[in-house]
């Protein structure tokens, strides 16, 4: 086996980095065939009337347990390894405040022995340690206090699969394997990250900001005190940060000595961590081969770049040595739990001990709870102003600490967008939004759906309700005097890309029947029920998308019978994005593509290189990188951030757009005229825009239907663009450059360019000149948004505190939708995703939490069907504006607003408001044994 085996001629070189040699094997390529995309893919079923696919290209492989992810992969599946699957697992710690003293699998005999240990010391001695963005301690080596809770210490391997089980089924749940020395207490550290955002409008929201971060700056901290954050201290007309200090101040005394006609509201909230129960644990199946010192790594990720650019670096100064890696991105599901995560560095140190056995490495349920990235925790004091008369908000004041655990992983990403999201839908004049990301001993915390938003914003909409109920205004009525409209400013000072539509959801919300009717079927139902309370509880909230530096690989091809073949950067995680992008190709090309390819990291066609680091540098170092003509501020993202429906659908829809201005137009204006087919010498004036795709190909203003495969010869034959490969970066606007087409300037919302004509070879364009949105739109934090307001229908029973959903509306604002099925499969769980949030995940952080190892669904509560109303549930999506309107991303902002209208609708039922998550049934009993039983007759709210 160490001779190179003909199918590795299928796999593709992506790069050399740090002097190792980067090969993909795609589940494109023909070794992988008949594993993966034979079983997995169909062609579109596309209705070209309609214009709509009837199923997902994967449907028929979901719905029959078919598809293949990298958890069922073996060795025995791939035809060059060595057939003789190894087996490994991982011993962590249960205590993080004593020193690891070494580990005793004396519980194991002689017979059970691993036939090889990995410790910390031999990861030193053979120069392994983890990237740069995972921190220290890859395996924690003795004399240390572990740093969290599930710290890997050993890697044991076995070369056979009986003793391997036996051996990790007599080691489950004996903490006494692994011994503790002195007790030290937990590490105290500095937070991972801290971030400040304060705003002092003008008079009117149209008015120029007194101060804001996007004209002025955010602020940071200067020091660190006693492991938190020591702001600068306020100084009118001094620096920056100085005056957004002295602002601060300026807010505070305002609020603590506020004016006779306002209302001011003080309130703590706190949200728990949750596991993201992703059902594919974490995986990897690994083989060195020393032959040819090549690792080939089967891996599920959603940011398969990143794997693809850290491993190697990790590799490069290793023994053994490895000069090659081939690595195998699979299918996956993740809602964030895959992006940027350890474990497939875990499974290339595995295979790189595996004495040339191929190694899996794979995670069952209770190792996933005990190390599987986390839902931060927050803890929030939220303060907001408001005048009595007028009802319009004044000032918000919060301060948030959210937990990130034992390392930092997107910690500091994820407390700056809990901040910069905390105003919900409404506009504020003032205010000042803080937030830290503090260092436990909790499992790591990483950008789990909602990404900090689902924190902030819940809070806030709970508070919204009890100002409503202080004033005595009808919460939704509260909520339309100070909904965020076009035009105005975010707390950063940004004024939002495109048109705000929160309105229109509220809108539509106070006149739907459950709203209408809310206190009529209360009294109605508990009269019926008189063991139960009935409630109802709205919320509503627009959350971003996107992270303020998002790039993407696609390339569209068209062959010459007219096939149409897409492949892109983004990872498939089961959100459907391989049926959507697939389908972005029928804007301009007629019909979705025939053959579609995801997860791809090589793009050798199109030369991309970066430097520094998009999100904090300079203008002047943007404008002096620039100048080179294949630089891009970001090379590729990943799946993530609610990002494919409008950045991934970008790269697309500009790729097959150059196919079709280039190549499919000409040859139709070519076709009609000449005269070709019983066509006309274009007798009518033929316009571009006029270009329409019907049933059976396309047309313009009454030009004969030209079929999509006899354009792609006519193409072929004039030797037109057929293939197009494009580079796309957003910094919350499109980077945008000229490149010189058919020697033609062309001005395109893309920043890197390859393209084909005829039969030919990709050729990479030098751009002209580019436009990349400047730096400090950095400062603006988020502009786009999607909105969604959700009403919640309850009864708790008073005996035992249950409550029951009994019915749930949603109405959502996302631009055009491309496939509509998606969105509404993407609602629906988005929704089960709050509901469990809201009422039923509990997950503690630290020693009786899963950390100890002894977690799993028979103590953690996953909402099922009974739980979420599944077969009363409704929702809206309101109409795009128009046809042109962008599909906008909103995988995220479904499951937020449903917590608060689920807690807000408890206080309807009971008179009592909860301030922690989630609201559990033992929670609600505790209350209404203190507070007693609201009569049926009282008014709740």
């Amino acid at each position: 086996m160490s001779n190179f085996n003909p199918s590795r001629r299928q796999f593709l070189k992506m790069a050399v980095i740090a002097g190792v040699t980067v090969y993909l094997a795609p589940l494109y390529s023909r070794a992988y065939a008949a594993l993966f995309e034979n079983k997995i893919l169909q062609s579109p079923n596309w209705d070209p009337h309609d214009k709509r696919i009837r199923f997902r290209i994967d449907a028929q492989s979901k719905v029959m347990g078919k598809k293949v992810f990298a958890r069922d992969i073996r060795a025995k599946d791939l035809p060059y390894w060595p057939q003789q699957q190894a087996h490994a697992f991982v011993l962590r710690v249960t205590q993080a405040d004593s020193l690891f003293d070494g580990i005793d699998l004396s519980l194991l005999g002689d017979d059970l022995q691993p036939d090889r240990l990995v410790t910390a010391e031999d990861l030193i001695r053979d120069g392994l340690a983890f990237p740069e963005f995972y921190g220290p301690d890859m395996l924690l080596p003795s004399g240390k206090t572990p740093a969290y809770l599930g710290q890997a210490v050993a890697i044991l391997i076995y070369h056979d699969f009986a003793r391997f089980r036996f051996a990790k089924d007599k080691l489950k749940f004996h903490n006494e394997v692994v011994r503790y020395g002195k007790r030290t207490g937990p590490l105290e550290r500095d937070p991972w990250g801290s971030f400040r955002y304060v705003r002092v409008g003008g008079a009117t929201p149209n008015d120029d900001d007194i101060f804001s971060s996007l004209k002025d700056s955010p602020i940071f901290p200067m020091a660190t005190k006693k492991h938190l954050p020591v702001w600068p201290v306020g100084q009118e007309g001094g620096a920056l940060d100085a005056q957004g200090m002295f602002y601060a101040a300026n807010i505070a005394d305002q609020l603590q000595n506020a004016p006779q006609d306002w209302f001011v509201l003080s309130r703590r909230y706190t949200t728990q961590s949750i596991d993201t129960a992703a059902l594919e644990p974490d995986n990897a199946n690994g083989w060195y081969d020393a032959g040819t010192q090549s690792l080939h790594l089967v891996i599920p990720t959603q940011s398969p770049q990143e794997v693809a650019e850290n491993l190697p670096k990790m590799l490069s100064q290793s023994l053994p040595t490895v000069k090659n890696v081939f690595l195998h991105p699979c299918y996956t599901v993740g809602y964030g739990s895959k992006d940027h995560f350890n474990f497939p560095y875990y499974g290339a140190v595995a295979a790189l001990y595996g004495d040339g056995f191929p190694v899996r490495l794979a995670n069952d349920r209770f190792e996933q709870f005990q190390t599987s990235l986390k839902r931060h925790a927050f803890d929030m004091d939220y303060t907001i102003a408001v005048d009595r008369q007028s009802g319009l908000f004044k000032t918000m004041r919060a301060e948030m600490v959210c937990n990130g655990g034992g390392r930092s992983n997107f910690t500091p990403s994820v407390a700056m967008v809990g901040a910069t999201a905390a105003q919900s839908i409404y506009y504020f004049p003032n205010s000042d939004l803080s937030s830290v990301g503090i260092a436990s001993r909790a499992i790591d915390a990483g950008s789990a759906r909602g990404y900090g938003t689902l924190q902030s914003m819940a809070a806030t909409e709970m508070m919204v309700d009890e100002i409503a109920a202080e004033l005595k205004l009808d919460p939704i009525e509260l909520r339309l005097r100070n909904v965020l409209k076009s035009g105005m400013k975010n707390t950063q000072g940004a004024i939002p890309a495109g048109a705000i539509r929160a309105d229109e959801v509220l809108n539509k919300a106070a006149v739907h029947p459950i709203w209408l009717k809310r206190q009529q079927n209360k009294h109605e139902y508990e009269q019926k029920h008189p063991g139960k309370r009935y409630g109802v509880g709205f919320g509503c909230v627009q959350k971003d998308f996107g992270t303020g530096a998002e790039t993407s690989f696609a390339r569209v091809e068209l062959s010459e019978s007219g096939k149409i073949t897409l492949y892109h950067s983004g990872a498939e995680m089961g959100t459907g994005m391989s049926t959507s992008q697939s389908v972005i190709c029928a804007q301009w090309l007629g019909k979705p593509a025939d053959e579609a390819h995801f997860s791809v990291t090589d793009w050798s066609s199109l030369p991309v290189e970066t430097s520094g680091d998009p999100y904090i540098m300079s203008q002047q170092e943007q404008d002096t990188l620039q100048k080179n003509p294949r630089w891009s501020p970001s090379y590729c993202s990943p799946s993530s951030a609610s990002n494919s429906a409008y950045y991934f659908s970008h790269s697309t829809r500009e790729a097959a757009r150059l196919i079709f201005e280039h190549s499919i137009w000409p040859a139709a204006m070519a076709i009609w005229q000449s005269g070709i087919g019983g066509g006309q010498a274009a007798p009518y004036i033929v316009r571009k825009e006029d270009a329409r795709w019907v049933d059976g190909g396309l047309t313009a203003n009454g030009m004969q239907i030209l079929s999509l495969d006899i354009l792609a010869q006519k193409a072929y034959q004039m030797g037109n663009i057929t293939g197009a490969v494009v580079h796309v970066f957003n910094r919350w606007q499109w980077a945008e450059a000229d490149f010189s087409i058919n020697n033609q300037s062309v001005h395109l919302p893309i920043d890197g360019l390859s393209i084909r004509h005829a039969n030919g070879q990709f050729t990479p364009l030098d751009r002209q000149q580019v436009f990349y949105p400047p730096t400090q739109r950095n400062n603006a934090a988020v502009t786009y948004y999607s909105a969604v307001g959700t009403l919640a229908e309850i009864a708790i029973d008073i005996a035992t505190g249950q409550v029951e959903l009994l019915n749930h509306h949603s109405i959502m604002e996302c631009g055009n939708l491309i496939v509509p099925e998606l969105v509404s499969g993407q609602l629906q769980g988005g929704l089960a995703m709050g509901i469990g949030h809201a009422l039923h995940e509990y997950l503690p952080l630290y020693e009786d939490g899963p950390g100890n190892g002894t977690w799993n669904f028979n103590r953690y509560h996953m909402p099922r069907a009974s739980d979420v109303a599944v077969w009363k549930q409704t929702g809206d999506i309101l109409p795009a504006l128009s046809e042109t309107d962008p599909p906008k991303g909103m995988a995220e902002v479904v499951m937020i607003p449903v917590v608060a209208a689920l807690v807000n609708a408890i206080a309807h039922a009971t008179g009592y408001r909860f301030r922690d998550l989630p609201v559990r049934a033992e929670n609600i009993r505790e209350v209404l044994s203190i507070h007693g039983k609201p009569s049926i007759h009282e008014e709740q709210l």
